[in-house]
């Protein structure tokens, strides 16, 4: 591990690593033609997958990524399972088997540390021209599904490394909605890590708050934004790996909606949509999350009908990884 690294503890007194993608511990850079050739082998060698051996099974309930993945077969991932994918196998510390080094090595683990970067700077730039005209105004990030919320604290930490005038004095919040308790503990913590001396957040004071949410009842989605008061603020909203990936055609319109209805009109909205490829359907081989596939243009209906219009689409193996604007 690297020696600039912060850490902070997760629930069970576990000392993590806290992602920053600006680190050379944690970046990772690839380009088109790496990724499909990535994205070809990951096909061929899952149609050679069979029933996972009990044994194999058996090993995995006893390390700290395989117990996320068997029990979330036919479900979601959790924010915290999540977060130990997106730390790369140098990351994962000394309490990691030979199973986790691999599964935080595989294909599907590096596009998600890969759609991490990709969250954090559509963040920051979607931010930043609204920043520099506004420099007093409160930001507010808001993430939907994000356990521990590591898109909105990269996206701090992208815009302190390159524009760190438009951070200090301001009032800066972020709030997690999600029914998920661990993931916004941890996120707690990292956050107060990386304000401390010498830390990458150095000096700035960051509110953090989590609101049980369930996206099927937007009406919980308006009561946090108006307490959060951010039809006032630069709004910076993400849903990484959750509501455009999970949801239904109806859940995503109406979150859409109650967005565009509770923000400022300089807001952006970043997220990943399930992409339906090969990769997806590959993945269903041993991993059959419960996301809802869907094609850009569909996508993009379901965006202009809750209000917004997409800005930058990053295509990825897995997903769309997206900025939408009010239209």
């Amino acid at each position: 591990m690297a020696a600039d690294m912060v850490f902070a503890m997760n629930g069970e007194g576990e000392k993590l690593a806290v992602i920053d993608v600006t680190n050379q511990a944690f970046t990772i850079a690839t380009n088109e033609t790496e990724l499909d050739a990535m994205a070809e082998q990951y096909i061929r060698e899952a149609g050679q997958r069979r029933e996972i051996p009990e044994a194999l099974r058996e090993a995995l309930q006893n390390s700290m990524l395989g117990r996320g993945l068997i029990s979330t077969t036919e479900t979601y991932l959790d924010g915290m399972s999540t977060y130990l994918l997106k730390l790369g196998p140098e990351n994962l510390g000394n309490s990691a088997t030979p199973i986790d080094l691999r599964i935080a090595a595989s294909f599907p683990a590096f596009t998600t540390r890969l759609r991490l970067q990709d969250m954090a700077r559509l963040l920051a730039e979607g931010l930043l021209d609204s920043m520099s005209a506004e420099r007093r105004r409160p930001v507010c990030f808001v993430s939907i599904a994000g356990g521990p919320a590591s898109d909105s604290w990269n996206a701090l930490i992208q815009l302190r490394a390159e524009h760190a005038e438009l951070l200090g004095g301001r009032e800066i919040a972020i709030a997690v909605l999600d029914l998920d308790e661990k993931g916004p503990a941890f996120g707690v913590r990292a956050v107060e890590a990386l304000c401390a001396p010498a830390a990458p957040l150095d000096g700035l004071r960051i509110g953090f708050t989590h609101f049980r949410y369930n996206w099927s009842d937007v009406s919980g989605l308006r009561e946090a934004l108006e307490e959060m008061h951010s039809g006032k603020a630069i709004c910076g909203i993400s849903s990484e790996g959750g509501l455009f990936e999970y949801g239904s055609d109806e859940e995503i319109v109406s979150n859409l909606r109650a967005l565009h209805c509770g923000t400022a009109r300089q807001a952006v909205v970043v997220g990943s949509v399930t992409r339906d490829g090969g990769p997806v359907r590959a993945s269903w081989a041993t991993n059959r999350f419960l996301t809802r596939p869907r094609t850009m243009e569909a996508f993009r209906r379901l965006a202009q009908e809750g209000g917004w219009k997409a800005e930058e689409v990053v295509e990825r193996p897995f997903s769309f990884n997206l900025r939408l604007v009010k239209a």
